[in-house]
């Protein structure tokens, strides 16, 4: 209509004409006046929408497009089994129906993570069998600390490969990959590409030995606390930091969980009566956890000032594990403190006789430490370790986060 008026002005050369042109102006500037009042809703509703899309855009969904993972068996894909002997059955009867180098009946966390974006599962930086790392590596170990223990896996079971090893690892593995992957040929589809490491998620999931190492070494939960917590908090930022100085920059770390819920802590020593929380966990052990969480929160905190580039997302997966325990049936579970596979015991555990443990019998191998028939009914598979059942649960409530991971907070 504008376009009309106009035109008509310009071809217009007459006093009739221009009058008439002034009274089509105020009519076309009416109906615009009329149009504006009676759509406002409407317009304002459009406007918000696009706002809204603006943003969305702004945070769009991240994916990654390889996985750098760092821990304990808590994330462990076959580190462990590659360096010390496999974990042989019924580890895997769950998934993938055999072993699979994971201390569970099937997938870890970080499984169902590399699921979520669309990656294959992680192949352990130690093995050199049929892995390939152009999608990522884990370096993560069953046993690993933060702090190197002073003893040998043989004697406790705790791994050589502490948090500060595998950050080293990491960093020969980023140098070496570009070398060997230069040679071109078959080394360029298994490596990743150079561009990888500043893209890729690099997970953590680790602290949950340091706490248990010292308990067993009969320290006080107080002393632990106090002397213990804040050295291993230190030693996890240097980690973080020199994995930063390697071209990582989407940091995903995970606080340790309820360990006065696992049946390999509440039995090592007695405890008293007073000990247990109304879900039969050991109070004064989760309080210890809490402590380490609270000093790694704020340890992250510092780590987001001091590494400008990073986006680093701390996730809780303590309440999420104690929540299982707390309402364990609402989630369907029968079997919330009792381990899936084991060997006798008020918890289905016992450390000299641990899930998998097999006895001569006549001189035949018999195997002692037997799965339960229903896995996905138990949230503990084996006195230390949660099931699949109870892994997937963790992933569908940490999941949302891991589309936000790429975004500074």
């Amino acid at each position: 209509m504008l376009y009309y008026f106009f035109s008509r002005i310009k071809s217009c050369d007459g006093i009739g004409c221009l009058k008439l042109s002034y009274l089509t102006f105020l009519s076309i500037l009416h109906y615009i006046l009329f149009f504006f009042i009676t759509n406002m809703k409407s317009i304002l509703s459009s406007l918000f929408a696009l706002s809204l899309l603006s943003l969305s855009s702004a945070h769009a969904q991240c994916h990654f497009p390889a996985i750098f993972n760092f821990g304990d068996s808590n994330s462990d894909t076959g580190g462990l089994s590659a360096a010390f002997g496999q974990a042989g059955p019924p580890h895997g009867i769950s998934f993938p129906g055999s072993p699979a180098g994971r201390y569970c009946d099937g997938r870890l966390v970080i499984d169902f993570i590399a699921e979520s974006f669309g990656l294959p599962y992680l192949s352990p930086f130690l093995d050199s069998v049929g892995s390939n790392f152009s999608y990522g590596a884990n370096f993560a170990t069953a046993g690993s600390p933060i702090r190197a223990v002073n003893t040998t896996f043989r004697r406790t079971g705790y791994s050589p490969f502490s948090l500060d090893v595998q950050a080293v690892q990491f960093s020969n593995f980023h140098n070496r990959s570009q070398t060997v992957r230069s040679r071109g040929g078959i080394y360029k589809t298994m490596l990743p590409e150079a561009n990888i490491f500043s893209k890729a998620l690099y997970s953590i999931d680790i602290g949950q030995n340091d706490l248990t190492a010292a308990y067993f070494n009969k320290k006080t939960v107080k002393e632990i606390g106090t002397t213990d917590v804040p050295e291993l908090i230190t030693q996890f930022k240097t980690a973080v930091t020199n994995i930063y100085k390697e071209g990582g920059r989407y940091f995903w770390i995970h606080n340790t969980g309820p360990i006065g819920c696992l049946a390999y802590v509440i039995e090592w020593f007695p405890l008293q009566a007073s000990d247990f929380d109304a879900h039969g966990c050991a109070a004064p052990l989760n309080h210890l956890a809490q402590q380490f969480n609270d000093a790694l929160s704020q340890a992250v905190t510092e780590l987001r000032a001091s590494l400008s580039e990073a986006a680093i997302t701390y996730v809780d997966v303590y309440s999420i594990k104690y929540e299982l325990f707390a309402h364990a049936q609402e989630h369907g579970f029968s079997k919330s403190l009792v381990s899936c596979c084991g060997y006798g015991g008020k918890y289905n555990y016992n450390r000299k006789t641990g899930c998998g443990k097999k006895i001569i019998v006549d001189g035949k191998e018999v195997l002692i430490g037997k799965s339960c028939d229903e896995p996905d009914k138990a949230i503990v598979w084996d006195g230390i370790h949660f099931t699949q059942a109870a892994n997937k649960i963790i992933f569908g409530k940490i999941a949302a986060g891991l589309s936000m991971a790429c975004h500074k907070q």
